[in-house]
């Protein structure tokens, strides 16, 4: 493949990244107010950290999937893998617009479960194709961990809220 079609294609997959980023930011546009409103575990992170781990795990996802992309393009198994990054990226951003936008706590929760089971998917996949691609997305895959574990706690202790 050519190095301009490969840059090319790098920041296209940078650009739709973050363009998943921005929709699910803007649904989460009033997230710093609301998250010091809630009850939180101990265990909760600062609001400060959301915003850079974010920007790098949209980053590692966009690298991954040209990864991908570079060596297969959309043809046979690498298809389907990125037909499945394509679903994971929708669940990610849906999820800010249910937890942040329209305070649904349970359906958050029961959303970023099948987040969690469509980043396996495509992490699966992936490595079946490019294993490097594949370890890119275990920093997602341990941080949307730790993101459902806390989506339940937040949940649980503000029922009345969420």
């Amino acid at each position: 493949m050519p190095v301009m079609k490969q840059i090319g294609g790098l920041l296209a997959w940078l650009a739709l990244s973050f363009v998943v980023a921005a929709i699910g930011g803007w649904g989460s546009a009033n997230a710093p107010v609301f998250y010091r409103e809630l009850i939180l575990p101990s265990w909760a992170p600062s609001a400060w950290l959301f915003g850079p781990v974010w920007t790098a795990l949209y980053t590692m996802m966009a690298i991954s999937a040209w990864l991908v992309w570079r060596e297969f393009g959309f043809k046979d198994k690498a298809k389907r893998a990125l037909q499945v990054n394509f679903v994971q990226l929708g669940l990610n951003m849906l999820w800010s617009w249910l937890f942040f936008a329209w305070y649904l706590g349970a359906v958050s929760f029961v959303e970023i479960i099948l987040l969690w089971g469509a980043i396996v998917a495509t992490l699966v996949l992936y490595w079946r194709l490019n294993k490097a691609a594949a370890i890119l997305l275990l920093p997602y895959l341990a941080w949307v961990t730790f993101a459902a574990f806390l989506n339940f706690s937040i949940w649980q202790l503000n029922t009345g809220t969420l």
